[in-house]
């Protein structure tokens, strides 16, 4: 006999990172069709883009339930639960092999750019719940695609939409025409880029732990070379609790880092600047200058990295009856467990289905994109979200409501909130660990460090 749930079309979902693919790990646990689709050609592609970062989570936090049982049965063995991965290892020792072992569910070189009902634009009420979703795709080679869908699970992510120079969430005057402005942690291990971060001097935009990993890589980089120099770039007034909770951080890695990154500044080789909230970017013989709402210039410097965080892409979703928050961009329900403006604590009450869910029956945000321009995403976050998810779309409503998750607490608490909405993007979070997604740092160095990256301690 057919099991009820593998009637019908599939659920898809969108992104193969370590949300995406742990939600098709649920969904097959509970014999419910399940199509992943990643416009990447290979699983956790966008975790391979910070490959070079160490994650805060430690291998017995990156691995979901449901997928290790997709796994065992292939001959895969978890990696030292108490080792600190980098991106790269998440995804040789755990993504890909995941990937593999769902087979054909998973669709590589598969863009979605739309997402509706079949037959109803978002205005349409009648037998709209009815209609199955309609995944409108494009594949690598330009051809076109309509897939259809019991429910669609949106795990894409935020590492394609990092948040721009400009203070007023635009980019800067001149941002977009400047050629030394990049928005990604530099791997300094790598010859061509040494080349062009040693011997200079960067600015380096932004509160959170990529800005940290940043600065560490530059202080690390000026014992090499004299001439290297950084700039820290802050938006709010003072250095304040950018480094953290320390040794009160319950991720000890994430705490390390914010030790780093002060010594980093200490060193002398940083030099910080406060209060400075980019308007303009202008481009001369003598390198990059930043001009600040104030009329400030700081001095010309060779690079800009700009780590102010990320922001989900939803032009696709835009037949989709979707109840944003109108501050973060994340579901209505989730919102106010996250919003920066309010705490900061790193902490999130736990939540799943309930809190996922739109006006759109059957459509969930997860991952990273569902926290829209929050930060600190971990990746234990993600997997509790795809398991009531998936329980929800097998109708099982008990397991969807029963979610239980206790996060590790950064050591840093506010109840007043930071000094504003703008700042709390630059704290970064990780799909990617970066869908992405985390909360990362550094691959080298006898400390297990991390920078912030699209899906967290875990970024996606």
């Amino acid at each position: 006999m057919v099991p009820k749930n593998a009637e019908g079309p599939p659920v898809v979902v969108v992104g193969a990172g370590p949300v995406g693919l742990a939600a098709a790990a649920e969904l097959v646990d509970r014999a419910v069709p399940v199509v992943v689709l990643e416009k990447g050609a290979r699983a956790g592609a966008a975790v391979a883009e910070w490959g070079h970062v160490r994650l805060f989570s430690t291998w017995r936090d990156l691995v979901s339930p449901a997928a290790e049982k997709v796994l065992a049965g292939t001959g895969w063995r978890h990696p030292d639960e108490g080792s600190y991965p980098t991106g790269a290892d998440w995804v040789r020792d755990y993504l890909e092999p995941l990937a593999e072992a769902l087979g054909e569910r998973v669709r590589f070189g598969t863009e979605v750019v739309g997402v509706s009902r079949r037959g109803r634009d978002r205005v349409v009420d009648t037998g709209r719940e009815e209609e199955p979703f309609t995944v409108r795709v494009r594949t690598a080679d330009g051809a076109e695609e309509r897939l259809l869908a019991r429910a669609v699970v949106d795990a894409s992510g935020t590492w394609g939409a990092p948040n721009p120079l400009g203070a007023d969430g635009l980019p800067a005057l001149g941002e977009a025409a400047a050629d030394r402005v990049s928005y990604r942690v530099p791997d300094l291990s790598e010859e061509a880029v040494r080349v062009r971060y040693e011997g200079r001097r960067t600015a380096v935009v932004g509160s959170g732990h990529s800005a940290l990993t940043a600065l560490v890589h530059l202080a690390e980089a000026a014992e090499r070379d004299p001439g290297t120099r950084g700039v820290w770039v802050l938006r709010r007034g003072e250095v304040g609790d950018a480094f953290g909770g320390g040794a009160d951080d319950q991720l000890a890695a994430r705490g390390a880092l914010g030790r780093r990154g002060q010594r980093a500044v200490e060193s002398g080789n940083i030099t910080v600047v406060t209060g400075f909230r980019t308007a303009e970017v202008r481009t001369g013989a003598a390198g990059t200058v930043l001009v600040g709402e104030d009329g400030r210039e700081l001095d010309p410097v060779d690079e800009v990295v700009v780590l102010t965080g990320f922001r989900p892409d939803l032009s696709p979703l835009s037949e989709i009856r979707l109840a944003l928050d109108a501050t973060l961009q994340a579901p209505v329900g989730l919102a106010p467990l996250i919003d920066p403006n309010v705490h900061s604590c790193g902490t999130v009450y736990p939540h799943g289905a309930r809190e996922l869910s739109h006006p759109e029956p059957g459509f969930y945000l997860a991952g990273m994109k569902s926290y829209g321009r929050a930060p600190t995403f971990l990746a234990l976050t993600g997997f509790e979200q795809v398991r009531s998810i998936a329980a929800a779309i097998a109708g099982d409503r008990e397991a969807a409501e029963r979610v239980e998750l206790v996060l590790p607490e950064t050591g840093v608490c506010k109840g007043s909130g930071l000094p504003d909405a703008a700042e709390a993007a630059e704290a970064d979070a990780s799909e990617t660990e970066a869908d992405s997604g985390g909360c990362c740092g550094p691959a080298a160095g006898p400390q297990p460090v991390e920078s912030p990256l699209p899906v967290s301690s875990g970024r996606q």
